[in-house]
């Protein structure tokens, strides 16, 4: 029998909605958990049918705490846990909390919205919506730094070896571990640099997006240490939001992988540096204010679950 992912694999569309949903104390979980896992499943249907052209889906994830509570399946996916922040000695990884975590994108944002209506009408009596970030696509690809993003992103057949868990985890193959951190930037003080100032904080080029020769890029750019190697690469669906009046503008990185110690390696080489101390320099302009871990189990385990 073909195991069936959910839509990890989709390259994400002109819009998208993130959701973090944390459940009340108190409250029985079970029932709505079940329904929303079934409505996950028809939304996607819906959306395929409906408008294949689209390229628009939703995508559930699922955190060790909300794991135990739902009682769903013992032994849990080898690499789920509590995220605990990464402590550097200037910046910090910082942990938060949440139960749920929907991915929903899509090339017409009205039908982003509808799913995330559909959701929270479920998940309203139950739980808190403790997080929602509607992500645009930026120019070309961008965030609003200025610099394209998902360049490294794998393709084709190694999209699916890098986000998908395999053979060994039997039990949860098909399944991904999906991160998610809220990264608000400080535009004021990385728009006083100069564009080459800029290009050697990220190691890319602004204007091309060519990564920087080894001998001009520095060791401290947050390419040199965010790509951590051909072999150990996750799927970046990040997305950049923005709110003017607030001057809350930032990036929501999602990263889907295969295995969680990718993602650690990446994130130990940015926050502790490489060697320690060599910090990702991109950091003294961009914060992370979020960062939680779930895992993403297939559309045949959503099934079973919303039928338990």
């Amino acid at each position: 029998m073909s195991i069936k992912p959910q839509n990890v694999l989709d390259y994400h569309g002109n819009n998208a909605i993130f959701m973090v949903w944390t459940f009340k104390k108190d409250k029985d979980v079970n029932d709505a958990f079940r329904k929303v896992c079934k409505l996950v499943i028809n939304l996607n249907n819906s959306a395929d049918a409906r408008y294949p052209d689209s390229g628009t889906s939703c995508v559930i994830g699922i955190s060790h705490d909300a794991w135990i509570n739902l009682q769903l399946p013992i032994p849990l996916p080898k690499e789920l846990e509590n995220f605990l922040p990464i402590v550097g000695e200037k910046h910090t990884a910082v942990s938060s909390k949440g139960d749920l975590h929907f991915h929903i994108r899509g090339n017409d944002i009205s039908m982003c919205y509808d799913m995330a209506h559909a959701i929270s009408d479920v998940l309203e009596p139950v739980a808190t919506s403790t997080e929602e970030i509607h992500g645009f696509r930026y120019w070309d690809g961008r965030t609003i730094l200025g610099f394209v993003d998902g360049t490294e992103n794998p393709h084709q057949n190694e999209r699916a070896y890098f986000a998908l868990i395999g053979d060994s985890d039997l039990a949860y193959k098909g399944g991904s571990y999906l991160f998610v951190q809220k990264y608000v930037h400080d535009l004021t003080a990385f728009e006083r640099l100069s564009t080459e100032d800029q290009e050697k904080v990220i190691g890319r080029y602004k204007l091309t997006d060519i990564e920087m020769p080894d001998n001009i890029k520095p060791s401290n750019s947050h390419i040199a240490l965010a790509n951590i190697g051909d072999d150990l690469k996750i799927i970046r669906d990040n997305m950049p939001f923005g709110n003017i009046s607030t001057n809350e503008m930032g990036t929501y990185f999602i990263a889907y992988a295969s295995t969680f110690t990718t993602v650690k390696k990446m994130l130990n080489n940015m926050f502790i540096g490489s060697p320690e101390g060599n910090y990702d320099r991109l950091l003294d302009f961009s914060t992370p204010k979020t960062g939680t871990l779930f895992f993403v189990p297939t559309l045949d385990m959503l099934d079973d679950f919303s039928s338990q």
